[in-house]
């Protein structure tokens, strides 16, 4: 009778654990799914080549107006931009988490570095030629892990990139907050625009920020924004997700989907 329990007692933690297990498997898989809308419209929508023109057009021009209006500082003019989903399209990498039910995983992410066939964005070579023909020195700062160094410097070689060296490819360390590498870059150069698809690719003011706070900020510093920074739309990840999580990424696939349809307006 007590083997009867056990065995039964065995049967019905291994069934819980498999619901459990199917739960969540299903909760990573709705939350794939929903990468799959967002990386066809970066991929496939004429509206995105469009924004990624006209916002790089914008920074040709204000290039322009602050190149002749330079204070005589004694520092280099440069310009700083970020990397994935500012000069270089990544959504290949989207699309395969998409068609395999998968979410973003460090190891997956690194893998995809480490390939170098990242093409550039609609605009950014143009802007980085423009750039570089006035004379700006242009530093590239991102958080891709320092592990993916040299596949992410071929990558821009590949592409041909105005400047792609070593002391121009400022990638992450330690932690994600770009300040101390903009330090770094300032300490010699005037930075005369940052171009970036999250907001801090310019500030780190604008991190830890929930999604009314995260407006309210760009309300306060609008004027500094349009005359210093480029963004460039990106609906497939970053710091806008990170808002909606209250800035936590180690949340289940389950809290994560509860999360974004809490913060939906209905108007009901």
């Amino acid at each position: 009778m007590r083997s009867l329990i056990i065995i039964i007692s065995v049967m019905t933690i291994s069934a819980c654990q498999q619901i459990s297990q199917e739960k969540t498997s299903s909760a990573d898989e709705k939350l794939s799914m929903q990468l799959g809308n967002a990386t066809v419209w970066f991929q496939q929508s004429a509206e995105m080549e469009a924004s990624f023109l006209q916002a790089y057009d914008k920074g040709k021009m204000l290039l322009k107006i602050k190149m002749d209006t330079l204070s005589n500082s004694g520092l280099k003019p440069a310009v700083v931009l970020d990397l994935d989903e500012t000069v270089l399209d990544n959504s290949p990498y989207e699309a395969r988490l998409f068609l395999e039910g998968e979410n973003y995983g460090s190891e997956s992410w690194e893998n995809w570095c480490k390939e170098a066939q990242a093409d550039a964005l609609p605009g950014a070579v143009d802007f980085l030629n423009f750039a570089d023909s006035l004379g700006l020195k242009i530093f590239y700062i991102s958080n891709r892990k320092i592990g993916v160094f040299e596949p992410t410097l071929k990558n821009l070689k590949i592409l041909k990139l105005p400047q792609a060296e070593k002391d121009h490819l400022l990638l992450r360390t330690t932690k994600s907050d770009k300040t101390e590498r903009r330090v770094m870059v300032k300490a010699d150069h005037q930075i005369l625009l940052y171009v970036g698809d999250n907001l801090t690719d310019y500030s780190q003011k604008f991190a830890e920020r929930d999604s009314v706070l995260g407006k309210d900020l760009v309300k306060k510093h609008q004027k500094e924004l349009l005359h210093n920074f480029i963004m460039l739309p990106n609906p497939m990840y970053g710091e806008w997700e990170s808002a909606v999580y209250g800035n936590d990424f180690s949340k289940t696939a389950k809290e994560k989907l509860d999360l974004r349809q809490k913060v939906l307006d209905t108007k009901l």
